[in-house]
């Protein structure tokens, strides 16, 4: 790893670090920098160093903004690494969950859960529709694209467009068919948020957050050794075949627990892995830790920005990711023709 690659690795985490106290400390109830480490040193520890936080922001911080900013940190790592390691595997810079289906085919699931009335996990219920309509949607798409012990790329990318085509129509007819109250929990869960945020759906979320984590950066190699071509990895020792599957498989568990207990969150899985190349440049053993770091801290620093700039109102944490992502995309879209001429 290069200097710059560590230096830029160690900046992330300082990042993340301030866009975690922030998000812990502002709010209707203010707690300072220093409260904040008090009351997580006395909720860990138990022990107390005399610093005078109230009950309330012990109760604030506690029940209601450490997991929020805990969900917001899994979320973001898990559409960051999942977006940076999809454009490896498929040589497209454009790829993100959304290309293979995840997100469009966790949405039908949450909301035939709320517009049919599926309640039989309680709290549950939406979160896995969500996620088994995710995982659903990346096997068709992976299954229509297999032929003869191989993926097709193209296929794939053409079978990710028709399924969230019909997904999108879907939707729709489900849409059309919610009385009032059902539509806007169905509005709600579109824009995306992690103000519903709970220990348990953190719980939930870390198992797939750690294992992309700990599985993804491992083909960092081969996910450079891709760069030059199927034919070329193939010849260089790459299994390409399994290690796309692999890839996919990981990326679409991970994105897809963070699509089910966040809703529809678009740009986070786009956009950073492509800044984070700006700075320095396609290497997946930076490239890949770095879009975790980065989209842990950008979603994380959305969500503070969305219930703290309208108050006492929140803005969907789904529009601020697109307030924020899209100019960026648009942005990056132009300096691409700009330096390579066109589009390709």
């Amino acid at each position: 790893m290069t200097a710059r690659g560590r230096t830029l690795l160690s900046a992330l985490t300082v990042l993340l670090i301030a866009a975690f106290v922030l998000g812990l400390g502002r709010g209707a109830v203010p707690i300072s920098p220093l409260d904040v480490l008090a009351i997580l040193t006395k909720r860990l520890s138990g022990r107390n160093f005399g610093v005078g936080f109230t009950e309330q922001q012990d109760a604030v911080l506690w029940t209601i903004r450490l997991p929020r900013v805990l969900l917001a940190l899994g979320v973001g790592a898990a559409l960051g690494l999942s977006g940076a390691a999809l454009q490896g595997v498929f040589r497209n810079p454009l790829a993100d969950p959304g290309l293979i289906g995840v997100s469009s085919g966790a949405a039908v699931g949450a909301v035939g859960s709320i517009v049919l009335g599926f309640h039989a996990l309680g709290l549950w219920s939406v979160p896995t529709a969500a996620f088994l309509g995710a995982l659903t949607a990346a096997a068709v798409v992976f299954r229509a694209a297999h032929r003869d012990g191989r993926v097709e790329v193209v296929t794939l990318v053409l079978c990710g467009v028709g399924v969230n085509a019909l997904c999108g129509a879907a939707i729709g007819l489900l849409t059309s068919i919610a009385d009032d109250d059902k539509l806007r929990n169905v509005s709600f869960w579109q824009l995306g948020s992690v103000g519903g945020a709970t220990w348990e759906l953190v719980r939930a979320l870390l198992p797939f957050v750690v294992l992309a984590l700990l599985a993804l950066p491992r083909l960092a190699d081969e996910l450079d050794l891709f760069v030059l071509g199927e034919r070329e990895a193939r010849h260089l020792g790459v299994r390409v075949e399994r290690t796309r599957l692999f890839v996919i498989v990981i990326a679409s568990l991970a994105a897809g627990a963070a699509v089910a207990v966040a809703g529809i969150l678009g740009f986070v899985g786009l956009i950073v892995p492509h800044l984070i190349r700006l700075i320095n440049g396609p290497g997946h053993r930076v490239l890949l830790p770095a879009s975790a770091l980065g989209g842990a801290a950008v979603l994380t620093l959305a969500d503070l920005a969305a219930r703290t700039v309208t108050v006492p109102r929140e803005v969907p944490l789904g529009v601020m990711t697109a307030l924020l992502g899209a100019p960026v995309f648009l942005v990056l879209l132009r300096r691409t023709r700009q330096t390579s001429g066109g589009f390709a």
